[in-house]
C-alpha cells in the first residue's frame, strides 16, 4: 500500500469527496482531510492511501496539477513521519 500526499485542495473537500476523487485511480483504502484542531475546518492538505504501488503512481499522474474547484492540486508520496524536519517551537 501506498500512502499519498494530496496539497491544495479546495477548503470545502471532504475525506469522502477526496477518497471518490481518487478512486478514479483504483481502489482507495484510506482518504482523510486534515482539519485544523481548533476551528474544526481544513487546513487544504490530506492524505489518501492506495491499495498498491501502481494505483498510487496512476493517481499521481492522473491528479498532480489538476485543477480542481480553481485550484491546482499537489500530489506525490507522503513521507514518513520521522523524514520530516521537527520544528522547534513548544507545544500548545
Amino acid at each position: 500500500m501506498a500512502n499519498l500526499f494530496i496539497g491544495n485542495l479546495p477548503y470545502n473537500m471532504t475525506s469522502d469527496q477526496m477518497g471518490q476523487l481518487f478512486a478514479q485511480a483504483g481502489t482507495v483504502v484510506s482518504a482523510k482531510v486534515i482539519s485544523d484542531k481548533y476551528s474544526g475546518r481544513s487546513r487544504g492538505f490530506g492524505f489518501v492511501e492506495m491499495s498498491n504501488d501502481e494505483e498510487s503512481k496512476k493517481a499521481i499522474e492522473m491528479f498532480n496539477g489538476k485543477d480542481v474547484e480553481g485550484r491546482a492540486l499537489v500530489v506525490n508520496e507522503a513521507r514518513p513521519r520521522e523524514d520530516r524536519p521537527r520544528e522547534d517551537r513548544p507545544r500548545r
